[in-house]
């Protein structure tokens, strides 16, 4: 067989990058010339594994300008055995300056698809035999509109007083439910999402929707319709009751004010809000599994 050649990709290759077939074409991702156009990209983070001059196998880290933290592993295909991506890695991880986090992108409900399986399980093998560890799963789930769930009527809903009453809520919350772009805040601006969300949630506080039992405040939603698409960027209880109508203001909040989706991003293993997103409309359109440097 052909030795694997692995190496770095030269200014002007973006077309060897993209001479491998997309092997997941229903996800939604960024081209990857339009991320080098942007600064996200660079050649000197891309990595290929060449066999008889073809592309086998394409890494590409990803850092916003701007940001304070390390780039991670955005897109990572390989068409070769698992060992070779792993070989890939490590090469680009010794150049890099160690290993970084790899976000494995996965069309939604990709467990009940075998010809999914088949294009993923190859470069998560590679990612585990580079060292890398897995942690937990994250879903996309987006709403396109349809009738949002009649309230049951037992909370109110209002906009946030101010940021004082934002950070006194998120304070008091332990975990959020929804944290919608935690890894892009975490990378790019320094932030703790579920702590400090007002240090990236920059918008105005009426942007903030309080749920209230009486006057009681039980609930804090973040509706972030000027970013980059609609989102609920977070959602905390106090009351796990006013889940579903906490979340069906949100959503109708967004939808009033012309969003047509809506992103929410949520823990796989949050059962009950996942149940709660699908309830009020939503449907998951990826998984993201992350692979972490070991501690």
């Amino acid at each position: 067989m052909t030795d694997l050649v692995i190496r770095p990709l030269v200014a002007g290759e973006e077309e060897l990058f993209d001479s491998m077939p997309d092997p997941l074409p229903q996800l939604r991702q960024v081209g990857y010339a339009d991320g080098i156009a942007g600064g996200g990209y660079r050649p000197d983070r891309t990595w290929i594994a060449l066999r008889a001059g073809r592309v086998v196998g394409r890494a590409a880290w990803v850092l916003p300008p701007g940001s304070v933290g390390e780039p991670w592993l955005e897109r990572f295909d390989l068409a070769a055995a698992p060992e070779d991506g792993a070989a890939l890695l490590r090469a680009a991880h010794r150049a890099l300056g160690g290993p970084k986090v790899y976000y494995a992108a996965l069309p939604a409900y990709w467990r009940r698809q075998p010809q999914v399986r088949a294009v993923v399980e190859a470069p998560m093998a590679a990612a585990r035999l580079a060292g890398l560890v897995e942690q937990g799963e994250r879903l996309r789930c987006s709403w396109t509109g349809g009738p949002l769930p009649a309230s049951a009527g037992r909370y109110s809903f209002r906009p946030a007083a101010d940021a004082a009453e934002i950070n006194s809520l998120v304070a008091r919350i332990v975990e959020p439910e929804l944290l919608t772009g935690a890894e892009t805040a975490r990378v790019v601006g320094g932030v703790d999402l579920a702590r400090d969300p007002l240090a990236w949630l920059t918008g105005p506080v009426q942007d903030w929707r309080v749920a209230l039992d009486g006057a009681v405040p039980v609930g804090l939603a973040a509706t972030a319709g000027d970013a980059c698409y609609p989102m609920i960027a977070y959602l905390g209880l106090l009351d796990v009751s006013a889940r579903g109508e906490l979340l069906a203001d949100a959503v109708g909040t967004l939808s009033a004010g012309g969003a047509h989706e809506v992103i929410a991003d949520v823990d796989a293993h949050r059962v009950a809000t996942v149940a709660e997103l699908e309830r009020t409309g939503f449907r998951q359109i990826r998984s993201r599994v992350p692979f972490t440097p070991p501690a």
